[in-house]
């Protein structure tokens, strides 16, 4: 088990910055099997979301506070919204800016864990095999 690789990309995965690619690309660079790394970095950038799908769900109590509380009109528009093009905007979990958001709000509207791991699992294990295996440069 390549645990720096592991660690790296469950980081990736969380609000915290990280660089996953780099490490995965530079195991390649050394020699290893691809399809392990490729492995290896999947379950720990989809941990990483599933913590921070966590720190959605474990949030959602705490929306009845009176300064965070959102309308229960707006909350049903969210959930409508996310029923409809939230679920299937996971398989892009995997980009900047834009993926710790989506597993955020997964959480706090409390998708479906296992279509959110599916989701997940298969934008982040193309994005690692694209950078396996597509030519660079």
């Amino acid at each position: 088990m390549d645990w720096p690789l592991f660690f790296s990309a469950l980081i990736s995965a969380t609000l915290f910055p990280g660089g996953s690619e780099a490490v995965l690309l530079f195991r390649l660079h050394q020699g290893q099997s691809p399809l392990p790394l490729v492995a290896i970095a999947t379950a720990g950038n989809v941990l990483g979301s599933l913590i921070t799908y966590a720190m959605g769900r474990a949030g959602y109590r705490y929306t009845h506070l009176r300064w965070s509380r959102p309308s229960a009109r707006r909350i049903t528009q969210a959930r409508h919204w996310f029923a409809g093009y939230g679920q299937l905007s996971l398989l892009f979990a995997w980009l900047p800016f834009i993926g710790d958001p989506l597993c955020l709000v997964a959480g706090l509207l409390r998708s479906s864990l296992p279509v959110f791991i599916l989701l997940v699992s298969i934008g982040k294990a193309l994005r690692y095999v694209a950078i396996t295996w597509l030519p660079i440069g």
